[in-house]
Protein backbone atom coordinates (compact mmCIF):
# COMPACT_ATOMS: atom_id res chain seq x y z
CA UNK A 1 0.00 0.00 0.00
CA UNK A 2 1.21 3.51 -0.54
CA UNK A 3 -0.43 6.55 0.93
CA UNK A 4 0.01 10.29 -0.83
CA UNK A 5 -1.18 13.19 1.46
CA UNK A 6 -2.28 15.78 -0.98
CA UNK A 7 -2.45 19.55 0.31
CA UNK A 8 -2.49 22.86 -1.06
CA UNK A 9 -1.12 26.50 -0.69
CA UNK A 10 -3.25 29.30 -1.61
CA UNK A 11 -2.45 32.33 -4.32
CA UNK A 12 -1.09 34.32 -1.63
CA UNK A 13 1.84 31.40 -0.97
CA UNK A 14 0.16 30.42 3.04
CA UNK A 15 -1.67 26.89 3.79
CA UNK A 16 -4.69 26.59 3.79
CA UNK A 17 -6.49 26.29 6.87
CA UNK A 18 -7.69 22.88 6.64
CA UNK A 19 -4.60 21.06 5.02
CA UNK A 20 -2.70 22.90 8.49
CA UNK A 21 -5.89 21.10 10.69
CA UNK A 22 -5.15 17.70 9.20
CA UNK A 23 -1.26 17.86 9.35
CA UNK A 24 -1.49 18.52 13.08
CA UNK A 25 -4.08 15.82 13.98
CA UNK A 26 -1.74 13.36 11.54
CA UNK A 27 1.56 14.70 13.92
CA UNK A 28 -0.30 14.44 17.22
CA UNK A 29 -1.79 11.17 15.96
CA UNK A 30 1.19 9.32 15.02
CA UNK A 31 -0.51 8.88 11.42
CA UNK A 32 1.79 10.77 9.52
CA UNK A 33 4.41 7.64 9.69
CA UNK A 34 1.94 5.90 7.44
CA UNK A 35 2.24 8.32 4.82
CA UNK A 36 4.64 7.60 2.20
CA UNK A 37 4.79 10.72 0.00
CA UNK A 38 3.41 14.35 0.43
CA UNK A 39 2.54 16.25 -2.35
CA UNK A 40 1.78 20.24 -2.84
CA UNK A 41 -1.18 21.70 -4.31
CA UNK A 42 -0.02 25.31 -5.29
CA UNK A 43 -2.58 27.41 -6.78
CA UNK A 44 0.05 29.60 -8.15
CA UNK A 45 1.46 26.96 -10.17
CA UNK A 46 -1.12 24.17 -11.77
CA UNK A 47 1.61 22.16 -13.44
CA UNK A 48 2.45 21.44 -9.40
CA UNK A 49 2.26 17.72 -8.52
CA UNK A 50 -1.07 18.18 -5.96
CA UNK A 51 -2.48 20.08 -8.86
CA UNK A 52 -2.06 17.13 -11.55
CA UNK A 53 -3.27 15.12 -8.89
CA UNK A 54 -6.41 16.62 -7.96
CA UNK A 55 -6.74 17.03 -11.98
CA UNK A 56 -6.39 13.53 -12.42
CA UNK A 57 -8.65 12.18 -9.63
CA UNK A 58 -11.16 14.86 -10.51
CA UNK A 59 -10.84 16.26 -6.79
CA UNK A 60 -11.90 19.69 -6.06
CA UNK A 61 -11.04 19.93 -2.45
CA UNK A 62 -7.79 19.95 -0.17
CA UNK A 63 -6.45 17.90 1.73
CA UNK A 64 -6.95 14.38 0.40
CA UNK A 65 -5.65 11.26 0.08
CA UNK A 66 -4.76 8.45 -2.65
CA UNK A 67 -4.52 5.50 -1.48
CA UNK A 68 -2.88 2.83 -4.06
CA UNK A 69 -3.55 -0.79 -2.87
CA UNK A 70 -1.29 -3.22 -4.39
CA UNK A 71 -4.75 -5.44 -5.88
CA UNK A 72 -6.49 -2.40 -6.80
CA UNK A 73 -7.54 0.81 -8.46
CA UNK A 74 -6.55 3.94 -6.56
CA UNK A 75 -8.95 5.01 -3.59
CA UNK A 76 -9.26 9.08 -2.82
CA UNK A 77 -10.50 10.31 0.58
CA UNK A 78 -11.22 13.92 1.06
CA UNK A 79 -12.84 13.48 4.69
CA UNK A 80 -10.11 12.77 7.01
CA UNK A 81 -11.91 11.15 10.11
CA UNK A 82 -13.16 8.27 7.74
CA UNK A 83 -9.65 8.12 6.01
CA UNK A 84 -8.51 7.07 9.44
CA UNK A 85 -11.04 4.82 10.64
CA UNK A 86 -10.99 2.90 7.01
CA UNK A 87 -7.28 2.96 6.23
CA UNK A 88 -5.24 4.23 8.85
CA UNK A 89 -6.63 2.48 12.38
CA UNK A 90 -6.53 -0.99 10.18
CA UNK A 91 -2.80 -0.36 9.68
CA UNK A 92 -2.17 0.23 13.32
CA UNK A 93 -4.02 -2.48 14.26
CA UNK A 94 -2.27 -5.13 11.38
CA UNK A 95 1.26 -3.49 11.76
CA UNK A 96 3.72 -3.64 8.84
CA UNK A 97 2.13 -6.72 7.85
CA UNK A 98 -1.02 -5.09 7.10
CA UNK A 99 0.54 -2.76 4.99
CA UNK A 100 2.23 -5.40 2.88
CA UNK A 101 -0.63 -6.87 2.23
CA UNK A 102 -3.14 -3.97 1.49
Amino acid sequence: MHITFVKKLLADGSPCGKCVDVQQRLDAGDWMRYVDHVAVADERDSDSEGMRLAQEFDVKRAPFFIIRRDNGAPEIHTIFLRFVREVLEPLAEGGDAAREVA
